[in-house]
């Protein structure tokens, strides 16, 4: 079973002391979730295991038992090529996304080609009722579509978000911090009217503050826009 293959080359790279660290970081999950794989290792993994003829038994066999094997799913679904076949995977992992981690390193390397496609995905992910799609679908929009692709009509899509997840919330607050760094003009206007929540918005500015990104010209005058 190559699951089984996978666990046990998970637990040979694992580093304890790596694990400890690295748990703090993620606190809602349990210590006993995490093997403690380095990052670089995962993904060394993830492309060698991508190319296994058997490894659909792998990615079908969820709920995973440790955050490693859900971090080597998300690098295993990074690798994918073709877009559809990425799409079938993403659909049926996101629900099991259970921490920020897993989430925002899942970065699917056929998005970049297939914008227009990729679209239409995140406005039905955007509206889930789960935590992780959520955010997924944000960073999606951070990512994708603040650049040349950017329309005002998708700052909307964040902005009406209302949310009572940590998680969900801290997104929507980096997704305008950067917006504010992209596209400035049209992001101010969402600060400005305070059509976001009133921890999101303050958030989002802090992040500005703290960003090398915007002028110090801009972030006297976001300072003086806390709620």
């Amino acid at each position: 079973m190559i699951t089984e293959e996978i666990r046990e080359e998970l637990h040979a790279l694992q580093d304890v002391s790596y694990r400890d660290f690295q748990s703090g970081l993620i606190p809602n999950l349990s210590k006993k979730c995490f093997i403690g794989v380095r990052t670089p290792e995962l993904r060394k993994l993830a492309k060698k295991v991508a190319k296994r003829e058997n490894i659909g038994e792998f990615l079908n066999e969820l709920p995973h038992n440790t955050f490693d094997e859900n971090q080597l799913h998300a690098f295993i679904i990074s690798e994918i090529k073709d877009y559809d076949k990425c799409i079938d995977e993403l659909e049926k992992f996101l629900p099991y996304v259970d921490n920020w981690a897993t989430c925002d390193q899942m970065s699917p390397k056929v998005f970049k080609k297939n914008r227009d496609l990729l679209l239409g995905c995140i406005r039905e992910w955007i509206v889930s009722d789960e935590t992780y799609t959520v955010r997924f679908a944000i960073r999606m929009l951070m990512s994708h579509f603040l650049d040349k692709d950017f329309d005002a009509s998708y700052l909307e899509l964040v902005a009406k978000i209302r949310s009572e997840e940590y998680y969900v919330n801290m997104m929507i607050a980096w997704y305008f911090a950067t917006a504010l760094a992209k596209q400035y003009e049209e992001a101010l206007l969402y600060i400005e009217e305070r059509r976001l929540e009133t921890w999101t918005h303050n958030k989002a500015i802090q992040k500005c503050i703290e960003s090398r990104r915007i002028t110090e010209k801009q972030k006297e005058y976001l300072k003086g826009l806390k709620v």
